[in-house]
Formats: structure tokens, sequence, C-alpha cells
């Protein structure tokens, strides 16, 4: 089979589908591989590294997609891009398709086979694969450095003999991967932190990692599905409100993580709470891109309201291209070796992974979640 490997237009993106490490046990397992000319460039891969792996080099996507049997990407396909695929081709890539009805349509008009990077299921046996984990990871790590950096004080205690100098205090919302990887960077610079979950089940890990977890009454009640959390009841998030209110005021640093599966990401840091925050201090939204946490975040800006900076990134992996495209190829390639080998996919349409992530297939919606939401707008 024939693997295209097309260059990401989206804005802020720098990433890259597939690198040449991972195009060499491509092309072991049989496939063929091309890639559009300067795929690579932003996360430092040349032409001549994928040339010298192996892969053809296509001067644009039009050329690239002609006879392609398998589409990797980032990011979904542009509509352009799925008009230039031949029809019956696959396509592999982050999606969020129940946001995007205009792109499902197109897809199933030429009868595009869609897997969705952000559909794998969150389970042991598809770790390997799952692209939103290891993206989220890198995401948590940045997001602390970012908050950093606009913060005007240093993170440790500090004993000089000018005087002590007290630690920075670092709130973060969500105890996921992103919020997790975010706990660990902030206490190893040095910072006390305290963390915010509706998950009672995060607990645990947020205390392993020497964060404090803020308990509320009555969580234990809440419920999370594949690694996000469910929605919970008004009474629950106005006590969860009324805590923070009390933490947010002294905090230095505001870190939040917080989404929904398939809705708009909760408003967890409202204009009032801004105003409540300490002048000099940070807000790092990291749900900028489904709606944002803070009330005030404003996408891809950094702002300042009331004297209080806040980072709205909505693209942080690719901040960290190199480590993003590595780990993001591992991903897409062990999800592609699962579904197929070089002489075609294997249409297992009950097999746990293949179901959890397959969107559309021979003009049909056929995944579940998606389907009900899509059927709803």
């Amino acid at each position: 089979m024939k693997i295209a490997i097309l260059k990401e237009t989206k804005a802020f993106e720098r990433r890259v589908a597939v690198t040449p490490d991972i195009v060499k046990s491509l092309l072991k397992a049989g496939f063929t591989c091309a890639i559009q000319s300067g795929a690579g460039e932003n996360s430092s891969l040349l032409n001549a590294d994928y040339e010298k792996a192996g892969a053809t080099v296509a001067a644009d996507a039009q050329t690239l997609l002609a006879d392609a049997d398998v589409v990797l990407k980032v990011n979904a396909p542009t509509l352009d891009e799925v008009a230039l695929m031949r029809e019956g081709a696959v396509s592999i890539s982050f999606l969020y398709a129940y946001t995007q009805p205009e792109l499902v349509k197109a897809l199933n008009a030429k009868k595009i086979s869609a897997f969705s990077m952000d559909a794998v299921p969150r389970t042991t046996k598809a770790q390997s694969m799952d692209a939103l984990s290891s993206q989220a990871n890198l995401a948590g790590y940045k997001a602390v450095l970012l908050g950093a950096n606009a913060l005007g004080k240093i993170f440790p205690l500090m004993m000089t003999a000018a005087g002590t100098i007290k630690p920075s205090k670092v709130l973060i919302f969500g105890a996921g991967v992103a919020g997790l990887q975010a706990i660990a960077t902030a206490k190893r610079l040095g910072a006390v932190v305290e963390v915010s979950d509706v998950r009672p089940e995060t607990k645990e890990q947020v205390e392993s990692l020497g964060g404090k977890f803020l308990s509320v009454e009555g969580m234990e009640a809440n419920k999370s599905e594949g690694g996000y959390a469910k929605e919970v009841s008004a009474e629950f998030l106005q006590k969860q409100q009324d805590l923070i209110k009390q933490r947010i005021k002294d905090a230095d640093i505001v870190i939040t993580t917080a989404l929904v599966m398939g809705k708009k990401a909760p408003i967890l840091v409202t204009e009032e709470m801004v105003q409540s925050m300490k002048t000099g201090s940070v807000i790092v939204d990291m749900a900028v891109e489904s709606g944002g946490n803070c009330a005030l975040s404003e996408a891809n800006q950094t702002v300042v309201k009331n004297g209080v900076t806040i980072i709205g990134e909505s693209n942080l992996p690719a901040l960290l291209s190199t480590n993003a495209s590595d780990l993001y190829a591992k991903n897409i390639s062990t999800l592609l070796l699962h579904l197929a080998n070089k002489d075609g996919f294997k249409w297992e349409l009950e097999e746990e992974i293949t179901k959890g992530s397959l969107i559309t297939h021979q003009g049909e919606v056929i995944h579940a979640f998606t389907k009900g939401i899509l059927e709803k707008k």
C-alpha cells in the first residue's frame, strides 16, 4: 500500500505526522512512503532525511494524493485535500469529527474511511497508539515553562544573604495527563502545587507527585469515561468554585486543562476570579482551543487583564515540534500496523481499537458517539 504524508497547513502547526525513523519501519513492513516537500522542516527534518530513509518526496499535495492508499496527517484533512484524495482511500489523523459536519460529509461523499487519533480507546492495549496522551504530556510540561517565563518570580524557595525568597504557588485545574505532567514539572522547579479535579480517583496520583489535592464535598459521586470527566451537577460545580475562589487569590500561576469530550470546555476561572488574583500573576489556559477554561482568555493571544497575564496558546505540543512529531509518528504508525499490513486493511469492525477509532466507512458515519452528536446538529 502507498502511504502519503501531507504537509500540515493549519495555523501555528509545526508538527509532521511521520518521521524518517518511522518511514524506515513502514518500508520494512512492506509499505511505500511518499511525503510532501517541506513537511518536516518545522520539526527540523529535511527532505533529504526522508529520502535517505527511503521515502519519495512529492512537490505538492495533488501529486502526492493522486494514487495514495493511506493519508497520514496530524490535523484533520482540509476540504481541498479531501477533494484531491482518491475515492475509497483511508485517512488517519486527529479529526474531532463531531465538531466538523462539513468535513464528515465530504469524507462520506468520496467513501473515504477516516480513522481519528483522538478517538483511539484509552486502554492498556491501545496505549502505544494514544496520541492524545503523548501530546498532552508535552503540553503540560510546556505550559509550566510558559507560565514561569511570564512570571516575574522564581519557583523555588531560595535563602540568600539578602533574605529568603518564598516559593511560588501554582494552582492546576485538571489532573489528566497534561495536568499530571504540569504538577511534576512545577514541583521539579520548586513550586508549591495545589490541584483541583472533579474526579476523585485522581487524588492519589496528584499526591504521589507531591501536589496538594483540593477535595470538594460530594465529589465521590463524580464519574469519568475514557480519561475525560463527565459533566457534573451544578451544585457540585458551585462548591468547587467556592473553594477555588479562596485558593486562586494566593496563586502565582494558574494552569487550566479541563475538557469535556464532545462539548465546549467548562469555564472554571471567571472574570471575578481574575479580578481577585494578585497583580503579576499568570494564567495558562490549555483548553483555549475548545472554548477555554478562563472567561477572559483569547485563542493564540497573550493578554493582560487586571494586571494578570493570560496565555491562550492553542497548540502547545507544536511548540515542542521535534519531540511531539517523534511521539505522534510512533502513535500513528503503531495504529496503522495494528489496522493493516502491506496488502491492505483488515477491516475488523468489531475489534475494540478499530471500532473506537473508525469514524466514516463506505460513505457512512459508523462511530456511535460521533453519529449521536452530529444527528443533533
